[in-house]
């Protein structure tokens, strides 16, 4: 089952998106069982977001020198997510979400935190956590599928059932088996 479109929002929150919106770039993710492309967003020279597309937009060439790099770091991730990155990003959120999404690039490829963990950590409530998580303008980058809940993976992109959490588990199950690749013996 497809992840259901959501209709187009000026917000560069809104993961799903149906279009409407110019991309600076339209990356495949090359995971196995998802069709799902990842649309760039760049203002200032900064990534102003990297949203989830399950319209017809096909990939395009990047158009401007950060697209570009952001979409030679997002292959590099999908050949091997050890891969780490280094993208000049715009976060546009709350104090609070901001503190979280620096909190989330802070945890290592292939484990996992609970909302509550990562609440304590940044000085927050779980579910404050969740919703930083669900505006997150830059996943992958920004990885908020690392978060999950105490009983099972959680939400992702503000659902929790569905197709998203399908793409929640395939980007958790790629990035533990490059761990398992690169424990030493």
């Amino acid at each position: 089952m497809p992840p259901k479109a959501h209709a187009a929002d000026p917000s560069p929150r809104r993961p799903f998106s149906s279009g409407g919106h110019p991309y600076q770039a339209v990356v495949g993710i090359p995971l196995s069982g998802v069709d799902v492309r990842l649309g760039v967003r760049i203002q200032d020279k900064a990534v102003a977001a990297i949203e989830f597309l399950i319209s017809p937009l096909q990939p395009h060439s990047p158009t401007n020198a950060v697209a570009a790099d952001v979409v030679r770091q997002l292959k590099a991730y999908f050949e091997d997510p050890q891969q780490r990155f280094s993208l000049p990003i715009l976060p546009q959120g709350t104090a609070f979400q901001r503190r979280v999404w620096t909190a989330l690039r802070a945890i290592p490829v292939g484990e996992t935190v609970t909302y509550g963990e990562l609440a304590r950590e940044v000085g927050g409530g779980a579910r404050a956590v969740g919703g930083a998580c669900r505006r997150n303008p830059c996943p992958i980058v920004v990885p908020c599928h690392r978060v999950v809940s105490v009983k099972g993976l959680g939400g992702f992109m503000g659902e929790t059932a569905g197709a998203e959490l399908v793409l929640k588990a395939r980007l958790l199950t790629h990035e533990a088996g490059a761990s398992q690749k690169h424990a030493l013996p």
